[in-house]
């Protein structure tokens, strides 16, 4: 592949390092650190001049910090004259703090004590769940003094605008959490899916999986969910929540007893969503539960909380480093995706579709 150049920022060089390999391309030299008052320092040392430059930033760890890293970056490649610069962000940053979605967020000193004193409780055959505050706040119950409705600062919007200014000429993110970010870009977005690797791994890992019924936490990700049931025949569950104020009343809408149930979600942060609806899957009877999600943040006690949980086994793909994660918590798994945003990359550099990645064939 000629005049392609590969950067990557601070994020996450290990999955850079399985891209460049997958595409046969070497990371381009480049030097990225921090001057005395901590402003982040680039240095790009090959030339990107008329070259279709792909810099790969994901959106984890010191988040803040590699988000400014990476408008530095795409500023150097643009002053570098640049022809094409591509950002690669497989976990795209600040893309959950929509209004809706940053009023369920919760501190995670609150998700970790609530959490864990249920998982904790004794002399019951199976923990409580959190309620009060927690549940309400949890469900996404909001209320200001007054009556007044509590606003939210849209800092995804913001992070695409600033994409755009830095000079950016194209995007490829995964999965994003609110998908309606792609309209606030006026550059050509690819969203792509880890739903083929997914499915990929149900089918080797998960043992008796054409048994297996899949689960939605909750009703957005029913949508994600019932695509996978449809592509591996599989039956569907969903977790509804019927009174906000208890998650007592919370149900399950489907047959899970003497199953196998994978639950499936986009991302996997403070560990509280896997741990409820783990917890609420037993109770169901089902027999082993495997939880798989897209990105996984692990933030605050999560690892914790899955270690206690009922869960078998955590899936991720790798679109933030899991080394660690792995070494703290046995039951989790990795999903790589770094031949598939490789071959993405490769299709997007000769004007190739990248739809065609995702058109599902079926096999018995």
């Amino acid at each position: 592949m000629k005049n392609i150049v590969l950067l990557t920022g601070s994020s996450h060089p290990s999955l850079a390092r399985r891209i460049s390999e997958s595409l046969g391309v070497e990371l381009s030299r480049c030097n990225l650190g921090k001057f005395s008052n901590q402003e982040s320092s680039v240095e790009i040392k090959d030339s990107v001049r008329e070259k279709h430059v792909y810099i790969i930033q994901s959106g984890c760890g010191r988040v803040n910090d590699n988000v400014i890293e990476l408008f530095i970056l795409i500023q150097a490649c643009r002053m570098g004259s640049a022809k094409r610069i591509t950002v690669v962000t497989p976990l795209f940053p600040y893309s959950r703090q929509s209004e809706r979605s940053q009023k369920k967020r919760l501190p995670q000193h609150q998700i970790g004590t609530e959490i864990m004193s249920s998982l904790l409780q004794t002399g019951e055959t199976s923990p409580s769940l959190p309620q009060g505050a927690f549940a309400q706040s949890f469900m996404g119950m909001t209320s200001g003094e007054g009556g007044y409705r509590q606003w939210c600062a849209r800092a995804g919007t913001l992070v695409a605008n600033l994409l755009q200014a830095a000079g950016a000429d194209h995007l490829i993110a995964m999965d994003l959490h609110d998908p309606q970010y792609q309209g606030f870009f006026h550059i050509p977005v690819d969203l792509i899916y880890a739903e083929p690797s997914i499915i990929q791994w149900i089918r080797s890992e998960v043992p008796n999986w054409r048994q297996a019924v899949v689960v939605s936490p909750d009703a957005g990700g029913a949508k994600r969910a019932t695509s996978i049931c449809n592509k591996l025949n599989l039956d569907f569950a969903l977790i509804h929540k019927e009174d906000l104020a208890n998650t007592e009343s919370m149900g399950l809408v489907g047959e899970v007893e003497g199953r196998p149930a994978i639950i499936l979600d986009d991302i996997i942060d403070s560990g509280s969503t896997v741990g409820l609806a783990s917890e609420i899957l037993k109770r169901h009877g089902a027999t082993d539960i495997y939880a798989i999600a897209v990105h996984g943040v692990f933030s605050g006690p999560a690892l914790e909380i899955i270690g206690r949980s009922p869960v078998t086994a955590v899936a991720c793909t790798n679109t933030v480093p899991q080394e660690e994660f792995r070494r703290q918590c046995p039951k989790l798994k990795t999903i790589d995706i770094a031949p598939m945003l490789g071959e993405i990359i490769r299709r997007t550099f000769y004007g190739e579709s990248v739809t065609q990645l995702f058109v599902h064939e079926e096999q018995t």
